[in-house]
C-alpha cells in the first residue's frame, strides 16, 4: 500500500543568535534529511479530522501537529470533506530530529494532492511556516540553509556521498526547555567552526572539509546536563566516524561516516540501551507517495 513518508532530519550545523521580540531566536542551520521516516496514510472521511498512532504514546488530538496541519489546511482553503490520518511513528520524539514538523509537512503535502488543492510550494511553506520553525525545511527536503527562526529555507548542494550512524539515547529533551538552558548561560558557547566553513565545504563537494566544520550551539549546553551525549560522541569517533555532532537540541547525537561498511560496523559499539540506525542522506521532502 502507497504511504506518504517523513523524514527525519540532522542538524550539519546550528548556530542560535539572539532572541527576537516576537519570543523566538535567530538562528542558522544546514539541515538534511535522512533515511529514517515516520509513515502516514491518508484516508478520506465525511466532515473531520481524526488520527491514529502506532509505535509510541502521542496525544492524537488537536495537541498533534499532523492534527493542526489538516485542520489549517481545512480552513484556509475551505474544505468541507475530512480525514482519518493513520501515523506510524519510527522516528524518536523529542531527540531533535524533527519528526513531528515532517508529520505535519507530510499531511500538508499529501492533503494538497487528496485534496486536490493545487497548492504550490510556495503557498505549502507558507502554511508551514504557521505550524512551526522546522515544518517548512521538512517540506523541502534535502540538504538546505534554514535561517529567520528557521522558516526561511535555501536549497544547498547535495552531501558528497556519505552515510550517518545516528544515536538516540533514552532520553527525552525539549526544546523550549533546551533554548532556556542557553539563555542562562552568561557566555554562550558559539559553535566553531562557523556555518560559513560548512557552506563552502558543501559548494566545493569536500566531505573532509563538511566533517571539520560540524557545530552546534546547543551541544556543550545539553553535554553539561547529559554525559552520555558527550560519552556516544567518543565512541562515534573511536569508530571511525569522520567527525560526530548533536542535532538539534538533542539528545540524538550522529557520527558522520565515509564508508556504509565502517559506519555498520559501529553498530557494535552500542548496547541495546540506545536506538541505533545506519542512514543515509535524502534528497527529498515529506509527503512524497512512496509504495510499498
Amino acid at each position: 500500500m502507497p504511504y506518504l513518508p517523513a523524514w527525519a532530519k540532522l542538524n550539519l550545523g546550528l548556530e542560535v543568535g539572539a532572541k527576537r521580540r516576537d519570543g523566538y531566536h535567530e538562528i542558522k542551520s544546514v539541515m538534511q534529511t535522512v533515511s529514517l521516516a515516520d509513515r502516514l496514510l491518508l484516508e478520506p472521511q465525511a466532515d473531520h479530522v481524526s488520527l491514529e498512532v502506532t509505535g509510541a504514546d502521542l496525544p492524537t488530538d488537536a495537541r498533534n501537529i499532523a492534527v493542526q496541519a489538516a485542520h489549517l489546511l481545512r480552513d484556509r482553503c475551505r474544505v468541507r470533506c475530512g480525514v482519518h490520518i493513520k501515523l506510524i511513528k519510527r522516528i524518536p520524539s523529542a531527540a531533535g530530529l524533527g519528526g513531528g514538523s515532517a508529520d505535519a509537512a507530510a499531511v500538508l503535502s499529501g492533503l494538497n494532492r487528496l485534496w486536490q488543492l493545487n497548492l504550490s510550494q510556495t503557498d505549502l511553506i507558507s502554511l508551514a511556516a504557521d505550524l512551526g520553525s522546522d515544518v517548512p525545511f521538512a517540506l523541502l527536503g534535502g540538504t538546505a540553509l534554514a535561517t529567520g527562526r528557521g522558516e526561511v529555507v535555501s536549497p544547498l548542494p547535495a552531501l558528497p556521498h556519505c552515510c550517518f550512524v545516528l544515536v538516540c539515547p533514552p532520553v527525552t529533551i525539549s526544546t523550549t526547555w533546551a533554548y532556556a538552558q542557553l539563555e542562562r548561560m552568561s557566555a554562550r558557547p558559539d559553535p566553531s567552526p562557523s556555518i560559513d566553513a560548512l557552506l563552502f565545504g558543501l559548494e566545493a563537494g569536500d566531505l573532509a572539509s563538511i566533517a571539520a566544520n560540524l557545530a552546534n550551539s546547543f551541544e556543550l549546553v545539553m553535554a553539561a546536563h547529559f554525559p552520555l551525549i558527550r560519552d556516544i560522541k567518543q565512541k562515534l569517533l573511536a569508530a571511525g566516524a569522520l567527525a560526530a555532532s548533536m542535532s538539534g537540541s538533542g539528545p540524538a547525537v550522529y557520527g558522520l561516516f565515509s564508508d556504509r561498511n565502517k559506519a555498520a560496523a559501529a553498530l557494535s559499539v552500542f548496547g541495546s540501551e540506545v536506538a541505533v540506525y545506519v542512514l543515509e542522506p535524502v534528497s527529498r521532502g515529506a509527503g512524497q507517495l512512496v509504495e510499498e
